[in-house]
């Protein structure tokens, strides 16, 4: 059964064609729990090369007969016995990307540049070394560099990085209960939470990873996922010299099940009902609440219990998508004297998608609408109702540009995607956006616009945006980003600027 993981990747980029003697990316067999590229398993999602690449397995080329594995030179890595027996062998992988990007404005105009060009260069490689059938280690190292013309946001971190450990695992893994069951300890990117809160912040030379632990259990139509983390310091620019930012934590369980599978139209569906728990605890610029004072915030310290349900999958030719989250916690001001704030905030998002893959160009046509809560910064000891998004939504999932983030705001556009040929890809998003709330800010990606007494109606503008990729050879994709803000009436009288946004990328990947 094939199923499109709707909702877990819209606009994410384009994952190489799996080898076609292995398992679908070289994924392991989670049953059911396979679908969407593997994604629903938890791990991200996996082609020919993983989101995650620790969750690649190719273990099946040990039964690949060997003409088939000379197809690919790179198979001779993939799978490298370090004993007779075969019980011990270590798998490599790599990635070198560049990648360029023009903004006339951006940031809305606010980044205090004009023009902006960035060059990037990633090479992140890594080795998965596996001790039998229980045990297993993986090491990953990273590379960033970053150059161009009126750049910006170059000390944040995330987009220079000296060589240093970007993920490092342990894995204990086995059958326990009936269930597939494991327990990675260590560094790692983690992606077990919706795609409207959080993603691996790809967009970026460094990818967001967390140190901690995970334990999940994997049955045949229900899985759990336990996990408690803080966050890796990726600030300091030394060799190896990365540490653990301990004012940023993620914790919690997210579970999933899959629905009786039933048939509707002629075709076999299947849907998830995914039921989670994640907690934040963060501090400093990204809990800040701003205040109706132009320019002025309260600083402090939030805990955010978000509690959600999400039900995703097909149902006859159509793609549906729908979650909802309720955001509890509170707020305590850096100001002892002043009263903590209890949280309350929301989130409702939805896709729908209509699918025919049967079709010249494979269309799937359809529309995404989102809800963010917004509170009031006109409020100073009531409830705090600005939906919080702290570590990084996916950006291709309302805005590649970053001008936006999912916080005090409204969404709602159509959803295309076309595979003109096997390798080459289009995808188009044309959402438009409005404040939640007319007395909250607008807000980006660990920013929050400083426009307050300027800022009049909800309308925001319109962010269309389109990408292309082209899989032109083995291990090599070409893709093009296309996207520009356009501010409504309101904000470019508080001062926003329309803005054109272009990335280009080449990635090698094996």
């Amino acid at each position: 059964m094939k199923l499109r993981a709707l909702g877990f990747a819209p606009l994410t980029g384009f994952v190489l064609a799996a080898p076609a003697h292995a398992t679908p990316g070289g994924s392991s067999d989670y049953g059911v729990f396979s679908a969407g590229n593997g994604a629903a398993a938890g791990f991200g999602i996996v082609g020919a090369a993983g989101q995650a690449r620790w969750a690649e397995d190719w273990s099946s080329l040990t039964s690949t007969p060997p003409e088939r594995r000379r197809e690919d030179w790179f198979n001779r890595l993939k799978h490298v016995k370090l004993t007779d027996k075969g019980d011990v062998w270590i798998s490599f992988s790599g990635e070198e990307r560049l990648r360029y990007i023009f903004e006339n404005q951006p940031v809305m105009g606010t980044a205090g540049k004009t023009d902006a060009s960035r060059l990037l260069l990633r090479s992140q490689y890594g080795a998965d070394l596996h001790l039998g059938e229980h045990v297993r280690a993986y090491a990953e190292f990273l590379y960033g560099n970053a150059g161009g013309s009126n750049y910006y946001g170059y000390q944040a971190g995330t987009q220079r990085e000296r060589l240093d450990l970007q993920q490092g695992v342990l894995e204990i893994k086995g059958a326990l209960l009936g269930a597939k069951t494991g327990v990675i300890g260590g560094r790692q990117v983690f992606l077990d939470a919706p795609v409207s809160m959080q993603s691996a912040r790809d967009l970026t030379n460094v990818q967001q990873t967390w140190d901690g632990f995970r334990g999940y259990a994997i049955w045949k139509r229900f899985r759990v996922d336990l996990f408690d983390f803080v966050q890796t310091n990726k600030l300091p620019l030394g060799v190896f010299s990365d540490g653990t930012n301990y004012n940023a934590r993620m914790y919690g369980a997210y579970t999933s099940t899959a629905l009786p599978a039933f048939t509707l139209m002629g075709h076999r569906n299947q849907l998830f009902a995914d039921v989670f728990y994640i907690g934040y605890l963060y501090g400093g610029a990204l809990a800040a609440l701003p205040t109706a004072a132009q320019g002025k915030s309260q600083a402090g310290s939030t805990r955010r219990d978000n509690v959600g349900a999400k039900l995703w999958g097909t149902v006859g030719p159509f793609g549906v998508n729908l979650t909802g989250v309720f955001q509890g916690g509170q707020f305590r001001p850096a100001n002892e004297s002043q009263l903590t704030r209890a949280v309350r905030a929301y989130a409702v998002n939805a896709a729908v998608t209509y699918d025919r893959r049967d079709l010249a160009w494979r269309p799937s046509v359809g529309i995404q609408a989102d809800l963010f809560s917004g509170g009031s910064y006109h409020s100073k000891d009531g409830a705090v109702g600005t939906f919080a998004t702290p570590y990084f939504p996916l950006p291709y999932y309302n805005d590649v540009t970053l001008s936006l983030t999912s916080q005090n705001l409204v969404g709602l556009g159509p959803i295309m995607d076309f595979a003109p040929t096997k390798n080459f890809h289009i995808k188009l998003h044309v959402p438009l956006f409005w404040r939640a709330s007319t007395n909250d800010a607008v807000y980006a990606v660990g920013k929050t616009y400083t426009w307050r007494d300027n800022l009049s109606g909800g309308f925001i503008g319109t962010i269309p945006q389109a990408q292309a990729a082209w899989n032109f050879a083995p291990h090599w994709t070409w893709t093009e980003d296309l996207a520009g803000f356009v501010a409504s009436r309101g904000m470019h009288q508080a001062g926003a600027k329309n803005g054109v946004f272009i990335m280009q990328t080449l990635a090698f990947r094996f």
